[in-house]
């Protein structure tokens, strides 16, 4: 059997845990900063979980993590 590939753009995109869980970063941090508090931002600055629907398609594009 040949070697499954990674995708390149998911392997940049999400982390694996130590325990198997998949992290993400959040949206809407890249502009239009000025009108957001500096609570909202901070939040937005923290990796969340990716939910539970889509971790099967996320494991599918990283075969070896």
């Amino acid at each position: 059997m040949p070697k499954l590939k990674t995708r390149k753009a998911a392997a940049r995109r999400f982390k694996v845990t130590g325990t198997g869980k998949i992290m993400r970063r959040k949206g809407y941090k890249s502009h239009l900063l000025q009108h957001k508090s500096s609570k909202r931002k901070n939040h937005l600055s923290k990796m969340a979980l990716v939910h539970e629907n889509d971790v099967e398609n996320v494991r599918m594009m990283l075969p070896y993590s």
